[in-house]
């Protein structure tokens, strides 16, 4: 049986893998694109939940969610697919670093909670009531927050 270690070594070995990391421009533009997603993650979730929370109320929620929702799938998307290819270049490290877990989880949950949300609410959550909205938005917080504060740790934790 491969154990996740294993796995991981596999996944560094790979050519691709091995040339990336060492390409100045293929790093560091992946590393950008990772940042980036990021920014438009956090960027467009911040606001929309806190205006699920209750702030801004003169602004239309479904309106903002028109504009945010997009740019925060967009950046989810563009977040974990670098976020992937940033993992290749040091899995063996990454899979002993437990803040990598909490990470992950997090964004499991967030995702998975976002899905539920707007399954239930609308994707413009133009049904939601005031307290689904509002338990969303803090929930929502904790997850992306603690993920962007996780990832942050990662670089500072040995494995």
């Amino acid at each position: 049986m491969t154990t996740l270690a294993d796995f991981a070594a596999a996944v560094e070995s790979l050519e691709a893998v091995k040339a990336l990391k060492f390409s100045r421009w293929g790093y560091s533009l992946t590393n950008a694109a990772h940042v980036l997603g990021i920014a438009l993650l956090v960027g467009a979730i911040l606001p929309l939940d806190l205006r699920l929370l209750g702030a801004w109320r003169s602004v239309d929620r479904v309106a903002l969610a028109r504009v945010l929702v997009p740019v925060a799938a967009t950046g989810l998307l563009l977040a974990v697919a670098a976020g992937v290819v940033l993992f290749s270049v040091r899995a063996p490290h990454y899979v002993k670093v437990d803040l990598l877990a909490w990470k992950l989880g997090l964004i499991v949950t967030g995702a998975t909670l976002a899905l539920v949300f707007h399954a239930r609410a609308g994707l413009w959550v133009e049904r939601a009531g005031p307290g689904q909205a509002a338990f969303h938005g803090a929930a929502s917080l904790v997850c992306w927050l603690g993920a962007l504060l996780c990832g942050r740790l990662i670089a500072y934790f040995p494995g």
